[in-house]
């Protein structure tokens, strides 16, 4: 469609168009999988009307318009979203709620549940005034994945045109080969090659047409000159290279390329037209020459040439050239081989000064220039890229640099000794001697005897010809590590500049050619630009003007009759690719399942069905697909809608034989929500009618057993009421619907009452697959608010309780008896009794956990035997939904005093005492928490998942609990914690130690208010498991407190909770002990292990701590000595003291107090030095499984205050190869002066010769004394440690030295090579590395055979 004149918008009219506000719409492709990640933008003026915003949507997707709908990707300016925007309004995008100034998303669906229609792609091109419509700024087409925000308004216009206006073609980067792209795109663009290439024919009959690169380039050239498509690929091309799929993944030289694939075209065009296509157009020719200053004498060779590499910038400089004709000059600028370099003239029978350099002889058609952007950095060992600018000319003259003076010169003789080869890919092809047989007019030169005037005329013509003008620019983005190429290159049909992106073609102009120069912010410094990465000209291709030579490219009736049969069978092969994909998108691929009628077997399939067939005809493709013509007949046979997952029938399709698949199944999409079944009857029965129902799993609460029953399934309706749902679950359960209770579990721990009659199911947020919890009784609990009722308590312990494994110590004085529980007169034993466990406060005369021990033990006893049924008799695995949960204390129940103590059970309630009374050290009387418990009087619900770790007061107010992770942040530097206060931490000692208080503000025992659910059970583990382990299986409430948890456990390991420890035991049996008394078991699931080991557990403000040797010397200077309990508010002498019995008996090191320190461990670093004074919490930070260094002192202890440094050193011996031990170093200062007076002082080096070195990586530094005389950043200059580069901060950092006046010793190869094997097994052993090893990067090669394999040899 042409758009009328005054809305028509041209890039000149967007400046008059500012002051009007625009709306920036995003729109995602939903209707197909392959474009759901891609997105369209359109940045348009908030006038637009409806109508436009569709047809821009149309083409710039490339649908046909009124085939689509668009509805609202996010709901921020909307009501609805799930009404498509109308299109056929009058409104503009402003008034149909779209906002200015931000990002409106849209989201492009099936209309009428049919796909969109594909525009035919000839009417890409009939809307000439399309390309001068200025849409907005658009994202990079092509790109999959691109949700960035959209492109700048300052980007260039003409770079948001696509193919069918730019009229090229691009090419799909099969992983990394932007390389192959950029080169294949050139050579396309080169009219003499491409023309060259179309003359040569094809002999199917000589060579596979798969192996011959000279055809997969003809193919893929008339592709990119016909085809339709936005891209085509490259693998066939990569496939006649004899490359694999792992080819694509690496990255390789665009130059590189370039030589091995025209090398490969030579080998492929022997004793053809073509055999010396390349020589033609790309080689040039210079001298090499060595010319003796006192008699003159020359000696030089001819090389040939396919490139010339410029530097970039000079060896040792650090400006580069400006520009390409400097770097030229510079190249054949000869050097003066004097000195220890003078020359040996054969004339002159001695060694002479001399001049050598290079000389251009014959500059080619196409002259290719690589710009050496690549080099190597001594200074840091990498390699780098050349960031710097170097300008090129647009148009080049190179006859100044032909130089005809030489030619004068009488004196000229061949010589084969000549000297070094040039350096870059300038190869040798003959020497002088066999130069006669070349042509010295095609050369402008000529080498025969000819007069000089006869000579200079010549080379003046040839002068007068070379100029060149740039038609392709190489460019490269990224480092030295890798990056991305792509090609600029100017068309010789319409001198208009194209970027050739890998898919994306696009205009520029030469604007953006002058930003491929180059250059780098700020001058070369340490790190030189070895990581940069910047955009840049990598390769320069120029074509020489000459109008006699200056090919167009052919056109269609000038191809050869191959090219043109080629043409047309690539035509067919589109064409038949098109149908074929048009088929694909409009089929609709399902999975398909069936239960075969004599087998029993479930089968299951994909069922491919074109969207236009009928039910009918679905019917017969999936009755041949399933196989079973023997087994039914086809009438006996239907599709239904199916769900696999929750293994049900949707609905049914009654009357709907004829109505086309599309339809039926919502169009033609990648994935479908549901299945299909088709389902089978025998000939005497009839199908059932499914209608659209959902499944529900309702599970039968009974509060009095307190039992929750396994689910039955029940099938109902989204449009049933409540009411109507009761009475379809009464006709199933038998239970009475009018004092029915229904509880919805919708999601974890959110359980809703339906007490809403007349509402549907749908809107009470019933889905497909539902779980429903029903009670009917006549008790009084339906009168009681729902979050009090004793349903809803049972319901949440349900969904808060998990069942672990307890592994109890094999001497564990209380494992040999089994918990006393209450059988029901019933005589299930299923049924048991067991009371919500209570954990209450100082109420009465409450008796003491031991007092309770003592009395059970004689009920426990003669119980034994009756539990020992019971429990061999019990099941040892997880009931599905019943018996877990089916006991619990009613909270609003007293207990019954009537019942007989030997009937009674023996109630699991750890009574807590007054706070004299109780192990102290269970607890804290931190205020920190105070509120963490929650009461179930108060109804308070708790965290809503399994990953939450917060609670809820009456408020409502979040809570946070403990994340469950130990912090091991240790002092980051002493000189800044000196002055500073106690931090509040989770991992101090107080948090640690169980609840924070045992009453509320209100003054009520809070452990009186809390009902958390826990049974036990004796377990028999698998086998491999230990031989007497003892095992407990416990159905616990995940919401119970660690130290609640444990006194729990108490009468089964017999100890009281303080005296054993708690380990999680993790995947591959590690094991983790829990410390954290007041968190909850939140983080625990289903058949977690748990052991139980007997030992004291910390007390309140204690922290366990692992004690390490440190040993500078020693090939391992870590070394593990004993765990030890440190407490808050101790100080570092302390602590000392209470280690010396535990080293003297466990480790057998007898030290006085004044003979050892401690010290700061970050992995296997020494930091800090910890002072005597120094008191833990307040000057140094500790936490929990705290790691600390213990270091024997030869002497006193020099480290007297918070202000000194120590620092390790250790002096390297450049003149004998070897390092000195680690000697202390104390510092009163951060000053360098003084760093290096110490070493002179310990070493006896003077100070004006001291050079010194900061160590890398992990403690001891390690690093080869072949390299550390070079890698290290030796005499950085500072005046201060603490400042880049050395950031030395704190205690424990490594220094080498030197005396920079000390020579290093000089290596024989055989020395070298024995020291490389010692250092390399030192250095594998102590785990560092040996040397600096960059990505080895596969060697690029071409297989002209197509094999491999069969060149491994060589590789």
């Amino acid at each position: 469609m042409v758009p009328s004149e005054e809305n028509q918008l041209v890039p000149k009219e967007v400046e008059s168009a500012a002051e009007e506000p625009r709306v920036l719409c995003i729109i995602q492709d939903t209707t197909n999988s392959k474009t759901v990640n891609e997105r369209v933008t359109l940045n348009l003026p908030a006038s637009t009307p409806l109508k436009r915003l569709f047809e821009d949507v149309a083409s710039k997707v490339g649908y046909v318009n009124g085939t689509f709908d668009l509805m609202w990707g996010n709901g921020d300016n909307v009501t609805d979203t799930q009404t498509p925007i109308d299109q056929n309004s009058d409104k503009t995008i402003l008034d149909a709620g779209f906002e200015p100034g931000k990002k409106n998303f849209l989201h492009l669906t099936d209309k009428d549940g049919e796909q969109p229609h594909i525009m035919p792609e000839e009417s890409g091109t009939t809307d000439d005034s399309a390309q001068d419509r200025f849409i907005g700024p658009l994202p990079r087409e092509g790109s999959v994945g691109c949700t960035n925000d959209y492109v700048s308004q300052s980007y260039s216009y003409s770079s948001v045109l696509s193919k069918s206006e730019t009229g090229y073609v691009g090419l799909v980067n099969q992983a990394m080969t932007c390389y192959l792209n950029s080169l294949l795109q050139t050579l396309f663009m080169t009219p003499e090659f491409r023309n060259a290439l179309y003359k040569w024919e094809f002999e199917e009959s000589e060579e596979d047409p798969v192996t011959s690169i000279p055809y997969q380039l003809q193919r893929l050239f008339v592709l990119l000159q016909t085809s339709k498509k936005r891209a085509i690929e490259t693998t066939d091309v990569t496939r006649s290279f004899g490359w694999d799929s792992s080819e694509a993944w690496q990255q390789h030289d665009v130059q590189e390329l370039c030589r091995v694939m025209f090398d490969a075209l030579e080998q492929k065009w022997k004793q053809t037209e073509q055999a010396d296509l390349i020589n033609q157009l790309y080689q040039g020719k210079l001298k090499d020459y060595v010319r003796c200053l006192e008699c003159g004498y020359e000696g030089w060779r001819i090389d040939t040439y396919l490139d010339i590499p410029l530097v970039i910038r000079p060896y040792g400089s650090n400006q580069a050239f400006a520009s390409v004709e400097e770097a030229l000059h510079a190249f054949i600028q000869p050097e003066i081989l004097d000195g220890p370099n003078q020359y040996f003239c054969e004339r002159c029978k001695k060694k002479c000064d001399a001049r050598k350099g290079l000389r251009f002889l014959h500059f080619p058609y196409l002259l290719t220039l690589q710009l050496k952007r690549f080099d190597f950095d001594y200074t840091t060992m990498h390699r780098i890229k050349l960031n710097d600018r170097m300008t090129f000319p647009e148009e080049l003259d190179m006859s100044v640099f032909i130089d005809v003076e030489d030619e004068k010169s009488p004196q000229t003789e061949s010589c084969t000794d000549s000297g070094a080869e040039n350096e870059g890919s300038c190869h040798s092809d003959q020497m002088s001697n066999d130069f006669s047989n070349d042509d010295g007019v095609d050369e402008g030169i000529c080498l025969e005897s000819n007069s000089a005037a006869e000579r200079i005329s010549k080379a003046g013509s040839e002068k007068s010809s070379l100029l060149y003008e740039l038609f392709s620019v190489m460019v490269h983005s990224g480092s030295a590590a890798g990056g991305h190429y792509y090609a600029c290159i100017k068309s010789f049909s319409d001198d208009q500049w194209y970027s050739f992106n890998d898919q994306h073609v696009s205009k520029i102009t030469q604007e953006d050619i002058k930003k491929t120069y180059g250059g780098s912010s700020g001058s070369r410094g340490y790190y030189s630009s070895a990581f940069a990465s910047s955009t840049n000209a990598y390769m320069l291709i120029y074509r020489l003007k000459d109008p006699t030579r200056n090919a167009k490219f052919l056109e269609a009736h000038e191809y050869p009759e191959h090219i043109k049969q080629l043409v047309q069978k690539e035509r067919e092969l589109e064409e038949q690719e098109k149908r074929q994909r048009e088929i694909e998108r409009n089929t609709c691929k399902i999975k398909l399942f069936c239960m075969h009628p004599t087998k029993q077997i479930m089968m299951e399939n994909k069922l491919e069905v074109h969207k236009d067939r009928t039910l009918k005809e679905a019917v017969e493709i999936a009755y041949k697909l399933m196989d079973l013509e023997e087994a039914v007949p086809l009438d006996c046979c239907r599709l239904v809608k199916y769900d696999e997952f929750h293994d049900y029938l949707e609905r049914s399709y009654e009357g709907e034989e004829d109505t086309p698949m599309g339809l039926l199944l919502g169009g033609v999409k990648s994935t479908y929500m549901f299945d299909l079944l088709l389902e089978t009857r025998k000939p005497d029965q009839i199908f059932q009618c499914y209608k659209p129902e959902v499944m529900v799993k309702v599970h039968v609460v009974d509060l009095k057993t307190e039992s929750v029953a396994p689910p039955i399934s029940v099938r109902a309706y989204l449009n049933q009421t409540v009411s109507e749902f009761k009475q379809l679950i009464s006709k199933a359960t038998h239970l009475p619907a009018e004092t029915m209770r229904v509880v919805l579990e919708r999601c974890y721990n959110d359980l809703r009452l339906l007490n809403v009659s007349s509402k549907t199911l749908k809107a009470e947020g019933f889905f497909r697959s539902n779980k429903v919890f029903i009670e009917s009784s006549e008790s009084l609990d339906r009168h009681v608010a729902y979050t009090d009722s004793h349903l809803w308590k049972l319901l949440d312990r349900h969904a808060n309780t998990i069942r672990l494994y307890v592994s109890l110590p094999e001497q564990s004085p209380g494992s040999q008896f089994r918990r006393a529980v209450y059988q029901k007169s019933s005589g299930d034993s299923g049924n048991l009794d067991e009371a919500c466990e209570r954990v209450k406060g100082p109420v009465g005369n409450m008796k003491s956990v031991e007092a309770i021990l003592e009395e059970s033990t004689e009920k426990l006893k003669s119980l034994s035997l009756q539990q020992q049924q019971e429990g061999d008799n019990g099941d040892s695995s997880k009931s599905t939904e019943a018996s877990d949960f089916e006991n619990i204390e009613s909270p609003l129940n007293e207990i019954d005093s009537s019942a007989s103590a030997e009937n009674r059970e023996l109630e699991n309630q750890i009574q807590i005492s007054d706070p004299e009374n109780l192990q102290s050290e269970e607890r804290s009387d931190s205020d920190v928490n105070n509120d963490r418990s929650t009461s179930s009087v108060d109804s308070d619900i708790l965290s809503s998942s399994h990953s939450s770790d917060t609670l809820c007061n009456v408020d409502n107010a979040p809570l946070p609990l403990a994340n469950g992770l130990d912090s091991h942040s240790i002092t980051s530097s002493r000189r800044s914690k000196a002055n500073q206060g106690k931090k509040e931490t989770w991992d101090t000692a107080e948090e640690d130690s169980g609840t924070d208080s045992e009453y509320d503000e209100s003054g009520k025992s809070r452990g009186e208010a809390q009902y958390m659910y826990f049974k036990s059970e004796p377990y028999t583990a698998d086998e491999g498991s230990g031989e007497g382990q003892k095992w407990l299986m416990v159905h616990v409430d995940k919401r119970i407190t660690l130290s609640a948890f444990k006194q729990h456990l108490e009468p089964f390991v017999g100890v009281p909770s303080s005296h054993f420890k708690v380990f999680r035991v993790y995947a591959s049996n590690q094991e983790f002990e829990s410390v954290r008394l007041n968190e909850t078991l939140s983080s625990f699931s289903d058949d977690n292990k748990i052991t139980i080991r007997l030992g004291r557990a910390l007390k309140k403000g204690e922290y366990r701590v692992k004690v390490y040797q440190l040993l500078v010397n020693e090939p391992e200077p870590c070394k593990f000595l004993l765990d030890a309990v440190f407490a808050k508010g101790m100080t570092v002498r302390q602590s000392k003291e209470e280690l010396l019995p535990q080293l003297r008996e466990q480790c057998g090191l007898d030290l006085t107090i004044d003979r050892f320190r401690l010290r700061k461990k970050t992995w296997k670093n020494p930091g800090t030095v910890f002072l005597d004074y120094h008191i833990y919490e307040e000057d140094i930070n500790i936490s929990s499984n705290w790691e600390v260094f213990l270091e024997i002192l030869d002497g006193v202890e020099k480290m007297k205050s918070m202000s000194q440094l120590a620092v390790l050193s250790r002096r390297w011996r450049p003149s004998e190869m070897k390092l000195d031990s680690f000697q202390e170093v104390v510092l009163e200062s951060s000053s360098v002066e003084e760093l290096k007076e110490k070493l002179s002082e310990i070493s006896g080096i003077p100070l004006e010769n001291i050079e010194f070195a900061k160590g890398r990586g992990t403690f001891p530094c390690d690093i080869s004394i072949l390299e550390i005389h070079q890698d290290l950043d030796w005499n950085p200059k500072v005046s201060t440690l603490n400042v880049w580069p050395l950031y030395i901060c704190d205690d424990g950092a490594v220094i080498f030295y030197r005396d920079k006046t000390e020579e290093l010793m000089e290596l024989t190869d055989e020395q070298r090579n024995e020291l490389m094997k010692k250092e390399s097994s030192r250095l594998q052993k102590t785990g560092h590395r040996v040397t600096y090893s960059p990505r080895k990067e596969k060697a690029l090669k071409i297989y002209l055979d197509g094999a491999p394999n069969k060149d491994l040899t060589q590789d």
